[in-house]
């Protein structure tokens, strides 16, 4: 991986997915593959988001620390906004070859990043829950998805890591399936998803797994019912012409820090100068070291 002294070689795989990862891909709207990062990659990316909310939660409300601040601070739930400056195992995960080919292969081109995010939460004993899911979306079919070689692409999509175990009872992001390209109103699908729960498929992977969808999927975050903390980091990417979420453009000074090759993909510097790229469902994926 690299790192902003690091190696500047950038190598990303092209079609990242098998043929089957990329079908259930287009029928569901998102796919999971597990342990995409090492046990030494995933302890080393838990230890770094462990310190960052030390720091936040020491630093005070509204504070930044190393441009990340807490958008969400509660007892029980913790959000990031902006860790991509925060420390060098956040930033190598951002950058991650195979994430980052991940991603590219559902925007159908190079991408730049558009946010960093992360969740530390845990179940509210205290809280009462009335089955029900925060259900959002970030674009809307049509919109922000098209089709090419017969597949589905999206121009902003997530990749969500769990940097730890994810069990039914340990509140894995839910989705409702196949909503990335049903055009009715959102919250007649949503309905349909709680009169059918079938319709609504949970994340259950070993820490080091990503969970990649395009943000024309409805999804939430799932119910906690077990003791356990569950810590996730998220990269938003989309094709390089499209601006960062507010609060979330690099520094200028950690622009110049990254090597030269890098620099498209944090900042957003390739612009209009898309390179679009399109794989047809047979094609193997590429072999990763």
């Amino acid at each position: 991986m690299g790192s902003p002294n690091g190696n500047s070689d950038f190598v990303r795989p092209f079609p990242a997915l098998t043929p089957a990862q990329r079908y259930h891909l287009d029928v569901f709207g998102y796919v999971v593959i597990e342990s995409v990062l090492t046990a030494s990659e995933t302890e080393k990316l838990l230890a770094a988001m462990q310190r960052l909310k030390a720091d936040l939660v020491a630093a005070g409300p509204d504070a930044r620390v190393r441009g990340c601040r807490l958008s969400t601070n509660r007892p029980h739930h913790n959000h990031f906004a902006h860790i991509l400056e925060a420390d060098p195992a956040i930033y190598d995960y951002l950058v991650h070859p195979r994430l980052v080919g991940l991603a590219e292969e559902l925007i159908g081109g190079n991408a730049r990043l558009e946010e960093s995010e992360a969740v530390i939460n845990r179940q509210d004993p205290d809280a009462e829950w009335d089955g029900r899911y925060g259900f959002h979306l970030g674009t809307r079919p049509d919109q922000g998805t098209y089709t090419e070689n017969g597949l589905f692409h999206c121009t902003f999509v997530k990749t969500l890591t769990n940097l730890t175990e994810l069990g039914p009872d340990d509140g894995g992001t839910v989705c409702i399936a196949g909503s990335h390209k049903i055009k009715a109103l959102r919250e007649d699908i949503i309905a349909c998803a709680y009169q059918d729960r079938s319709l609504i498929h949970q994340m259950v992977a070993p820490a080091g797994s990503t969970l990649l969808f395009g943000e024309a999927l409805i999804h939430a975050t799932g119910h906690i019912r077990s003791d356990r903390e569950r810590v996730i980091v998220i990269g938003g990417y989309t094709p390089t012409m499209f601006q960062a979420w507010n609060g979330q453009e690099p520094s200028a000074e950690f622009v110049a820090s990254v090597p030269e090759a890098y620099r498209p993909l944090i900042s957003g510097s390739d612009r209009w100068s898309w390179k679009q790229r399109h794989r047809t469902l047979a094609m193997p994926a590429q072999a990763t070291e």
